[in-house]
């Protein structure tokens, strides 16, 4: 009897509490939980703590308990914009939407609203459009309590202001149909209206991460090296929400992308060709033209030898003909302009000036890492990809494609190629003192791993070689492996040659290297000791087999020109195919760099990923090794 009182008891001070700060509401056809957290100004959060089978399951008629909103009721003033008229605009060279709309303080999405072959076409010199004339209305409205009104402040872009009130970009956008793409300090914006003490603070101590379409925990993990447990300890809504577009998550400064050692499905791009409009391509590069005596063809051919950037973008040039005249082929066809920068700065100012880009898809090049940034930073107000073909670029501007891996990514692909290997083995790691830092970082990953240094003169200054009593019981029965980290020719010939006569039946030794540089490759170096050694090394490219007839590009760059292609031309051809392929396949370059397309050719291929703040780089790095006197992928 005590029993059933207490019960009775307990039941009515719990409905007691229902009636006074809980309301419930039977779910309608369509509804779902956000729907109705934002009907009662509350968040799913708060409805699943009292209704938790609702995250599984939410049926037609279900009566959930919902909580009393916390927001309050204060109208804010809601500005409306009234088309009013519209003024005629002529196309003048060299104008942009971006410069109109500056012109006309319009918002670029209103020019085209009102323009709509602006969605699909490029502005082009001499178009008339119309730009629309405004007035603007001012209402008092309420909308629902869930909003308040927030002041930008300095630094703060939509990232910073999602964050602090939690709440995805795409939701901070929605909220503000009007927001510009960069926020001013001083605007005043819609934010959900909590209270002061509940926004977030952004911690200069940590990193931020925009989530993009798609991406999960798995590609998180190989992007920013994060877990998920990692990820949801540092963003505990995670457990509850999962991961949304647009969501900023707080990661640790020092998080970068890591290397998707995992090998991808090769995409074939030719298969989903949909977008086949002309491609207007611009190619950049140091031809030096007006070095040149144009009636001497000696004098010409001495200068191709001699002058390297003319070299290299001569082959790049021939290469990139190839891959426009295969694209051809597909139904791709192209506008190429060529510039000749004369590796000047000043000389890309002009071409700058004396030209319109804003209607182009792509622009290849400047080589030079300074004058690829010019280049990069003007055309990024029109959103122009600017890709860089062989060096890092000095800033990665959200509109730079990095097309060469960075040697972090070297790094980290040979390492965790060594530790995809299950089976035991013993690791040595040889460096010289320059090297130390690579050499510190090996051992971190292989902490079990013997370190050994290059020796000293007499004098105490390095002299680059190790004794046979340094190896001396160092290697094991079984497989070892040695990292040998050096740029000194005859260090890496001395440890070469000492531990190539080390191997037996007992013990194997493979050799690898995070940087293959000049030193392995002098006339020192047995090519018979690194084929023995099965020589492994992390490589932007593969070698292909020139002397090959099956190759299509090779047999069709030897009818042309008489020579087989050099790793330049080819880097050209696979480089300018790609570009033109994902350009056909998407309605531009951003959308057809996804991180999870990669695509190979000739000797080269392309995953893009995007910086957290910056732009697109190539993380598809290959894995090379000796075999048999010859270069071969490790698989």
């Amino acid at each position: 009897m005590k029993k059933l009182i207490l019960i009775l008891v307990t039941l009515f001070c719990s409905l007691s509490v229902v009636g006074q700060d809980y309301k419930t509401h039977k779910v309608a056809q369509g509804e779902t939980i956000t729907s109705i957290a934002k009907m009662y100004l509350v968040t799913p959060y708060d409805i699943y703590a009292l209704n938790p089978d609702a995250k599984t399951s939410l049926k037609l008629n279900t009566v959930l308990i919902i909580p009393t909103t916390r927001v309050k009721n204060e109208p804010i003033k809601e500005s409306i914009k009234e088309v009013v008229g519209f003024k005629k605009h002529k196309v003048r060279r060299k104008q942009t939407l971006y410069s109109i709309s500056k012109q006309y303080n319009v918002d670029i999405e209103d020019i085209k609203k009102y323009n709509t072959r602006l969605y699909s076409e490029n502005l082009r010199k001499g178009d008339r459009i119309k730009i629309p004339k405004f007035k603007t209305i001012v209402n008092q409205v309420t909308l629902n309590n869930t909003v308040k009104k927030y002041t930008v402040l300095p630094k703060e872009g939509k990232w910073r202001v999602a964050y602090k009130f939690g709440i995805t970009v795409p939701q901070l956008e929605a909220l503000n149909p009007n927001m510009s793409e960069v926020l001013q300090p001083g605007q005043e914006v819609n934010v959900p209206n909590i209270r002061d003490n509940e926004e977030k603070a952004v911690e200069e101590n940590y990193g931020y991460y925009t989530v993009l379409k798609s991406e999960g925990f798995m590609s998180l993990n190989r992007k920013l090296g994060l877990t998920q447990e990692q990820l949801e300890t540092l963003n505990p809504e995670l457990k509850a929400s999962g991961l949304k577009l647009g969501m900023v998550l707080k990661v640790p400064i020092d998080a970068k992308s890591a290397t998707i050692f995992k090998e991808l499905a090769i995409t074939n791009l030719s298969r989903n060709l949909k977008n086949l409009s002309v491609k207007r391509i611009a190619l950049m590069l140091p031809y030096g033209t007006h070095k040149f005596d144009i009636d001497s063809v000696q004098e010409a051919k001495k200068r191709i030898r001699k002058d390297a950037y003319l070299s290299i973008s001569l082959d790049f040039h021939a290469g990139a003909l190839m891959a426009i005249d295969s694209a051809k082929r597909l139904g791709i066809s192209t506008y190429l302009k060529v510039y000749d920068t004369k590796n000047q700065l000043s000389e890309i100012s002009n071409i700058l000036d004396a030209n319109d880009f804003s209607d182009y898809d792509a622009v290849i090049g400047p080589l030079v890492p300074k004058n690829l940034d010019r280049v990069a930073s003007d055309l990024k107000r029109d959103n122009i990809p600017v890709i860089s073909p062989f060096s890092m670029p000095m800033t990665l501007y959200d509109n730079v494609f990095q097309s060469v891996p960075s040697g972090d990514l070297l790094e980290n692909t040979i390492i965790k190629y060594v530790k995809s290997d299950s089976l035991p083995k013993h690791v040595i790691i040889i460096s010289d003192s320059k090297h130390k830092r690579i050499s510190d970082k090996l051992k971190v990953e292989f902490v079990n791993a013997e370190q050994i240094y290059s020796r000293n003169n007499k004098e105490g200054k390095e002299a680059y070689f190790i004794f046979q009593t340094d190896l001396e019981n160092i290697f094991k029965n079984g497989k070892n492996i040695v990292f040998l980290e050096t740029d000194n020719e005859g260090f890496a010939s001395n440890v070469i040659s000492m531990i190539n006569g080390l191997i037996s039946d007992e013990k194997e030794i493979i050799l690898f290297t995070t940087d293959k540089n000049r030193a392995f490759e002098g006339r020192e170096i047995s090519n018979y000791h690194l084929s023995n050694l099965k020589f492994h090394y992390p490589s932007v490219n593969k070698t292909a087999d020139i002397g090959s007839s099956k190759n299509a590009f090779i047999r069709a760059y030897r009818r042309v020109y008489n020579v087989s292609p050099n790793k330049y031309a080819v880097r050209g051809f696979d480089l300018t195919l790609d570009l033109l392929l994902r350009l056909a396949s998407e309605d531009d370059l951003y959308k057809a760099s996804s991180h999870d397309i990669e695509t190979e050719y000739v000797e080269n291929k392309f995953r893009y990923s995007k910086k957290m703040f910056g732009g697109f780089y190539n993380e598809a790095v290959y894995v090379v090794k000796y075999d048999n006197l010859t270069i071969v992928e490790a698989k």
